[in-house]
């Protein structure tokens, strides 16, 4: 189990949704990786395939200058192969709060699930 393993994958997916990098969200997240946001009433369920196109195509934060607010509010460890950890992140006029679940397999640490909520923020 090792916690800065898990930091720099979590580094990575600040990284990736800063610049809108769907390539290299593609190496944090396991390619059968759940995503999910439930803060409106329908359930928005997506797998990668569905995911990673949307980022993109999106401006990046990073081209418009945003500044970033990125933090890691916790880890925790299940086994040796099973974490969890609890980042915060915005997404200009999102905040979001993100559950992700990772996973130790093929020598790596990967995100397994994301299941997030985030709230409008006014500049």
């Amino acid at each position: 189990m090792s916690q800065a393993a898990v930091k720099a994958v979590l580094q990575s997916y600040f990284d990736g949704l800063y610049h809108s990098d769907a390539e290299a969200l593609r190496q944090v997240f396991h390619p059968k990786a759940h995503y999910v946001c439930a803060t409106d009433e329908d359930l928005v369920h997506m797998d990668m395939a569905a995911y990673l196109p949307i980022v993109a195509a999106r401006p990046s934060p990073a081209s418009r200058s945003d500044a970033r607010a990125d933090r890691i509010v916790s880890i925790d460890f299940a086994g040796p192969h099973t974490a969890r950890a609890l980042v915060e992140c915005t997404l200009a006029p999102k905040a979001f709060s993100d559950f992700l679940t990772l996973v130790f397999t093929g020598g790596r640490w990967q995100i397994i699930s994301k299941v997030f909520h985030y709230q409008i923020r006014s500049s």
